[in-house]
């Protein structure tokens, strides 16, 4: 893929964050013209609770299309709050959805992305809730129920997953470093981007003798947040958020 190589996650995008979506429109239509590709590491939305839910007016996948359109690839992993965009959302955006966790070849060195919950390990109760959602029979079951009934549900478990989060230890909800380890050694790599944790920095460690680096993007609530990589230069920036996003 050509330079530059974009890196955007946790940009939960819901209508009463006017701000980030025109950030983010914003964005697919300026600086992501001029990248070879843009990776949406999970967290796009807010929350989905399955394709025929979608709003009518959603303003996301027609500006990823125009984009693809303009000779941008854009690869999408799902998140922990986006795990049920479907192949109708993917066609409608022309995004390639990518598998977790995913190594890709930057300057002709391996790279892991992925969303990052996956490596929270510490978090029990949370890794439990993650096995069962992702489970093919679960989801299913999921869908078939009414939209409003989804929704309800969906509400339902963001508040158990904010009263959970604020009786928790703030390292418990991080990334567990050896699973970090594991995750490189097991994709041969030495390099790894992820988001989730909403803990934006470029981490580096050594171990055995090599050096690694772990880069963290930020979320989307207060600004932007991108990782830029061009002919060898790693750029984690942030975005002022549009001035009339509401």
């Amino acid at each position: 893929m050509d330079s530059p190589l974009l890196f955007v996650a946790d940009l939960h995008l819901h209508p009463d964050r006017p701000a980030a979506i025109q950030t983010f429109l914003a964005f697919l239509a300026g600086e992501a013209r001029q990248a070879g590709a843009l990776f949406i590491l999970g967290d796009l939305f807010e929350a989905w609770i399955g394709d025929d839910a979608a709003p009518a007016d959603d303003p996301v996948a027609p500006a990823i299309r125009a984009l693809v359109e303009n000779g941008t690839w854009v690869g999408f992993m799902p998140g922990n709050r986006d795990f049920l965009v479907g192949d109708d959302y993917i066609a409608r955006a022309r995004i390639e959805r990518m598998r977790e966790p995913t190594v890709i070849r930057v300057d002709d060195l391996p790279v892991v992305l992925e969303h990052g919950d996956a490596l929270c390990t510490d978090d029990a109760a949370y890794q439990a809730f993650r096995q069962q959602v992702r489970d093919p029979a679960w989801q299913r079951d999921f869908l078939a129920l009414p939209p409003d009934e989804r929704y309800r549900q969906a509400l339902e478990a963001r508040e158990k997953s904010g009263e959970a989060m604020a009786g928790k230890d703030s390292a418990i909800m991080d990334v567990n470093q050896q699973a970090v380890r594991d995750r490189l050694t097991a994709c041969n790599a030495r390099d790894l981007i992820h988001g989730h944790t909403h803990r934006p920095a470029v981490h580096a460690m050594s171990a055995d003798g090599n050096d690694y680096r772990r880069v963290v993007l930020g979320d989307w609530f207060q600004q932007g947040s991108v990782l830029r990589i061009d002919q060898g230069e790693w750029q984690l920036a942030s975005l002022p958020f549009a001035a009339d996003g509401g």
